[in-house]
């Protein structure tokens, strides 16, 4: 047999199982990652409640505590309570299962809001919170409740569950899971593939785009929902995603380290 061809075939095994850049357990780091500063707005006033920046909107929904029903959001349910002039709190479920329970509250300076949210995973995984400041752009309609108005974020804060996520590579595929629930599996072909873990009905597609990046899109509902070029860096220790969502118009850096 030729020698070169025998150095080859020597080598194919190692080549085929290579590690993938993108293989192991990594955590978002806050602290260095960058949120888009496109204004969220709300609203609580004369008794309604109105997402002005959701997507699509949450408009004229009684602030009674109620559930209400909405369409084309992760939840069908979502109930809004007024829980003082400076604070509201709102509910949201999926087919009667809590997807969220959230405090929205403005400090007396008027000028900050904290969100404090228990997000419930949909394969019935441990709660996780997130808390989120933010400070005031606007403000809302006179008379209205102190949340109203447009308001950019500040930072967010997340227990470890929502800011891990495992991945692994093999041959022409990649899978991403997290501890949440959240998981998909697809190859580097540009097909769509379902994402599981969710409430929501989304599909992944997955292309190379060099040895150290990839893109990965995502459809909810069969739409194009957002596009994440996701890069890990020379070292292999930090994987830095710059995700579009095209539905919000909202474009994030986030940076990943590897634990």
């Amino acid at each position: 047999m030729n020698k070169m061809l025998c150095v080859v075939l020597w080598f194919l095994p190692v080549m085929l199982f290579a590690q993938s850049p993108f293989d192991g357990t990594w955590k978002t780091n806050m602290a260095e990652s960058k949120l888009s500063q496109k204004p969220y707005v709300y609203s609580v006033n004369n008794g309604m409640y109105n997402c002005e920046s959701c997507v699509p909107k949450v408009n004229n929904v009684k602030a009674d505590g109620q559930d209400q029903p909405v369409t084309g959001q992760t939840y069908d349910m979502i109930a809004v309570q007024v829980v003082d002039a400076n604070t509201i709190h709102i509910t949201t479920k999926k087919a009667g299962k809590t997807v969220s329970d959230q405090i929205r509250t403005v400090l007396p300076d008027g000028k900050t809001m904290t969100l404090s949210i228990t997000n419930y995973p949909a394969d019935g995984s441990q709660p996780y919170k997130t808390e989120v400041k933010f400070m005031r752009a606007s403000k809302g309609p006179a008379g209205s409740n102190a949340t109203s108005g447009s308001w950019h974020i500040q930072n967010l804060n997340e227990d470890t569950a929502g800011l891990t996520s495992t991945w692994k590579g093999g041959g022409d595929g990649l899978s991403m899971s997290t501890p949440t629930g959240e998981s998909w599996e697809a190859k580097l072909d540009g097909k769509e593939y379902p994402v599981k873990g969710i409430y929501a009905s989304e599909t992944v597609s997955v292309k190379q785009l060099g040895d150290r990046a990839i893109e990965v899109t995502y459809k909810r509902d069969g739409k194009l929902y957002s596009v994440q070029k996701i890069t890990v860096s020379p070292d292999g220790k930090k994987m830095t995603t710059v995700s579009d969502n095209k539905q919000s118009g909202r474009v994030s850096t986030l940076v990943d380290e590897k634990q």
